[in-house]
């Protein structure tokens, strides 16, 4: 027990790791990576989060339930209703507008408020009086009533901060002008204007200006936002009598859940009482799934790192064999030699991880500078979260490091321990570790599990049973490569010439070597090509939903569908009587909020029977058999008399919904039965999408204003020209228009760029790849120096041992790739199928990129057999009478 508590025995297995510098730096190397990348991708979307949360809480306040509508709005006699119940002690209406910023590529979101009510709610929105020259006509430096407003800041007024007032001093008044906006600290950091200066905003085809009044200091740091006077936003922006939230206080000894039941009970269709809670669930929901699948993917690089501790530790054992049977002779015990390499492991994932948490701030700090707080997305757009040490992140990564670790060596400490020290002092024994026999029951066993795995469903929306199935198909990867290797070899033959033959012997009767070196090969290149087969899929079918979702020579779009702009009937009339256009189709975006779904669905009213199609998946294309009198549709109970309705992927599958059902939506706060005809595929709408056709939504709403309007063009007319007559007709700054081949590239490249970080961790596997099989063969080379002293004394030339050693190692990687491959194709299928449809319920169809993985496999060949050729030069350099001694 003395001796295996000494001190110098610790020392010796620890200082192992800096004996063999090589495989210790690469083998950290992976295990940081693989720590930095998954801890960055969590820091990043913890921040983006909680920063989120964080603005959701403040809209909130203290109100105790939220009721909520449509994008549109609902009328505000309902806030009356609410106000008189006696379920209710306070009511706070609000009216939130998603501002375009003429000239400008972003959106102001405005929060119209009652300035007497929402203190008593959401005290953190209350505005603060910036009074200003215009503002205190004592002073004797005011500006002239008549000089231009533009001038009203000169350069020193503008560096010159403005004197502030409480909204309960002289000017409290000010705060209700119906021009006067508040901003946020962050929004006047972005718009930065001077104090008092005006900020245009579109109303739909023309402008409004308001004035800078003040700020939202409430509001804090990263909450882009203003707020106005609802009166004054009713009028602004032409939404009389329209309300889109109303935050409710209370009455003492009334639950939140029974007011919550009794007000649903009575809300007409379309209207829906939440607790901010629900409210923050809809929002941080919609990204759950992409962070999710981010977070999978970084451990799936961890996993890889651990591989390659795997290889590392085996060989480490495998070349000390002789060392540890000695030690074991001596009085050594099984358990702390054991616990001796276990702790070699932990140590190397300690290290890592340490690494990997410093890199991962690093990241994350390059991240928000660059990004803000989304990586791809645009869940999260527009966020600017500071960074912050997260301490339980860190120290879970920190921990999963040095789990890899552990579990990497778990294998070859178990191997080390089990050795007959008698055995093992004789030379050549280290052959018996590279001897494994094929697992084929077991590998069965694992595939079959996989694949029942793909069969269950998600839960709470995650594929969990997918990710399982992916790591399952990983690990019975592994197991394969033994029995698969021997295949391989006896499909080869003997080969001609010397070296081939060698190299085919040596795997054919050590397989195991093919399991410590391609190991980390197979898992990078699984994880590789199904990443390759997802992204070529998905792109290859959004290009395709593209081509048929703009099918028009031109776009003109007065903003964004969430935004103010809007294109009215005189407006699009005037673009359809341009000369050189033979059609429009108008498109106009609302949503609706469904019983079975907690979250708002997207509405598309859009002609479908007499322009283009929809990407159907299920159904067909028919046209409306709504009666002229919108008020009858209301009474009909024949489904075949009701007005058709193409439904999403994610609608129906969230819905529960089919061909031929009945939908009820809720429009103009009435129930309005719709027929199910077809199921279309939507990439751009995660909670679902519903389409009907434009006359049926006008007839019930009376809502004639078009977002978007798809315009084709006669033969032979320049796009560019009609852009420019568009221009003079409707306004220069009012109006975005876009050709359908930009508008798909600039869409593909926010393609690109979601799965950026996603190409990056295939980069970062095949390295790992590319590291486990050279630090394999350095280790080989130098654990058979005496096998290649004999062959040196047999007459072979330091080159030939070389080629030797490349041989083998492109034979090693050419299994470990066409395993992986495999691999890759059903890890790719799942994802497609399950972890993506589960995800969030789409369906692609597959594509195989043959000849990229053709490529890429030849290419990971020839690195491997380069790698191994350059890591095995010390061997090759050995003095060949030297090496041959060690067996005397």
């Amino acid at each position: 027990m003395a001796f295996t508590r000494h001190p110098l025995l610790r020392h010796l297995f620890l200082a192992s790791l800096w004996r063999r510098p090589l495989a210790t730096a690469l083998t950290l190397l992976a295990m940081t990576l693989g720590v930095a990348l998954g801890l960055a991708v969590q820091l990043i979307h913890a921040t983006a989060l909680d920063e989120f949360g964080r603005g959701l809480r403040l809209l909130g306040g203290e109100a105790d339930l939220q009721v909520v509508g449509a994008r549109a709005g609902f009328d505000d006699d309902w806030y009356l209703w609410l106000a008189q119940r006696p379920e209710v002690a306070v009511a706070s209406p609000l009216l939130e507008i998603e501002a375009r910023l003429p000239g400008q590529d972003r959106t102001l979101r405005i929060i119209g408020l009652d300035l007497f009510r929402v203190g008593a709610i959401t005290p953190a929105l209350l505005p603060r009086v910036d009074r200003t020259d215009d503002a205190d006509p004592a002073r004797t430096d005011a500006p002239h009533p008549n000089r231009d407003p533009d001038a009203t800041a000169s350069s020193d007024q503008a560096a010159a901060p403005p004197r502030t007032v409480a909204t309960d001093g002289p000017d409290r008044l000010a705060v209700l002008r119906p021009d006067a906006l508040f901003l946020s600290p962050t929004a006047a950091r972005q718009i930065t204007p001077a104090p008092g200066a005006t900020i245009a905003v579109q109303v739909g085809l023309s402008e409004r200006h308001l004035r800078y009044a003040g700020s939202v200091p409430g509001a804090g740091v990263g909450t882009a936002l203003a707020v106005m006077d609802i009166g004054a936003a009713q009028q602004t922006f032409e939404r009389i009598g329209r309300l889109t939230r109303v935050d409710l206080r209370l009455a003492p000894g009334i639950t939140r859940e029974a007011a919550q039941a009794l007000l649903n009970a009575e809300l007409p269709a379309g209207l829906r009482a939440l607790t901010p809670a629900d409210a923050a669930s809809e929002a941080l929901g919609l990204s759950r799934a992409y962070r999710v699948n981010l977070t999978m993917l970084a451990a799936i690089a961890l996993v890889t790192g651990g591989f390659l501790v795997f290889s590392a530790q085996w060989l480490s054992v495998v070349r000390r064999r002789q060392e540890f049977a000695l030690l074991r002779a001596l009085g050594l015990d099984r358990r702390f030699l054991w616990r001796a390499l276990l702790a070699e492991g932990a140590t190397l994932g300690l290290i890592g991880g340490l690494l990997g948490v410093v890199l991962a701030y690093l990241m994350t700090a390059l991240a928000f500078r660059v990004l803000g707080g989304d990586l791809g997305p645009g869940f999260f757009r527009g966020l600017a979260p500071p960074l912050r040490f997260e301490p339980f992140l860190t120290l879970l990564y920190l921990g999963l490091g040095i789990c890899a670790g552990i579990i990497g060596a778990w294998f070859p400490a178990r191997e080390a321990a089990r050795m007959c020290p008698a055995r093992a002092l004789r030379a050549g024994d280290e052959a018996e570790s590279y001897r494994a026999h094929p697992r084929w029951r077991l590998t069965s066993a694992t595939l079959l599990l996989a694949a029942g795995l793909c069969v269950l469903p998600p839960v709470q929306g995650i594929p969990v049973f997918g990710y399982l199935a992916v790591a399952l198909l990983l690990l019975g990867a592994v197991l394969a490569l033994p029995g698969m290797t021997g295949v391989a070899m006896r499909l080869l033959g003997n080969g001609h010439g010397l070296i081939p033959r060698l190299a085919r012997a040596r795997l054919a009767a050590a397989p195991g070597q093919a399991v410590i070196a391609g190991a980390g090969v197979v898992a990078s290149v699984a994880l590789a090509v199904s990443m390759v087969i997802m992204v070529a899929s998905f792109r290859d079918s959004l290009d395709a939903w593209l081509g048929t979702m703009l099918p028009a020579d031109l776009y003109l779009r007065a903003s964004a569908a969430t935004a103010s702009g809007a294109l009215d009937e005189d407006a699009v009339a005037r673009v359809s009587a341009l000369p050189d256009v033979v059609g429009v189709r108008p498109v106009r975006f609302e949503t609706v909020r469904l019983d079975r779904l907690p979250e708002p669905v997207e509405l598309i009213a859009r002609p479908v029977s007499t322009t283009s199609g929809l990407p159907l998946v299920a159904g067909r294309i028919t046209a409306s058999s709504r009666p002229a009198d919108p008020t009858v549709a209301t009474t009909l109970t024949s489904r075949s008399a009701l007005p058709p309705a193409w439904i999403s992927e994610a609608l129906a599958d969230r819905g529960e919904l089919g061909l031929g059902d009945r939908l009820d939506l809720p429009l103009g706060e009435a129930l309005h039965g719709f027929r199910i005809d077809g199921i279309w595929r939507d990439y751009a709408r995660q909670q679902g999408a519903i389409v009907i056709e434009l006359d049926d939504f006008r007839a019930i709403t009376q809502d004639r204003l078009t977002n978007d309007l798809g315009l084709f063009l006669a033969d032979g007319a320049d796009p560019e020209a009609v852009m420019q007559t568009v221009r003079d007709t409707l306004g220069e700054r009012v109006s975005e228009m876009i050709r359908p081949e930009a508008l798909r590239g600039m869409i593909l490249e926010v393609f690109d760029r979601t799965f950026l970080v996603t190409y990056l961790m295939q980069a970062v596997a095949v390295m790992i790849g590319l590291f486990g099989i050279g630090t394999t063969f350095a280790a080989l080379a130098t654990s058979r120096r005496k096998e290649f002293g004999i062959l040196r004394h047999l007459g072979l030339e330091r080159r030939q041992i070389g080629a030797l050693l490349a041989t083998e190692a492109a034979l090693t990687a050419g299994v470990g790739v066409l395993v992986g491959l495999a691999a890759g194709g059903a890890i790719g299928i799942i994802l497609i199928e399950v972890v993506n449809r589960q995800s969030f319920h789409w369906s692609m169809d597959i594509q195989i990129p043959t000849g990229v993985l053709a490529v890429f496999a030849l290419t990971l060949i020839i690195l491997a057999a380069l790698a191994a050729r350059l890591s095995g030069r010390e061997a090759m350099r050995q003095d060949a009478v030297l090496a041959v001694r060690e067996d005397w």
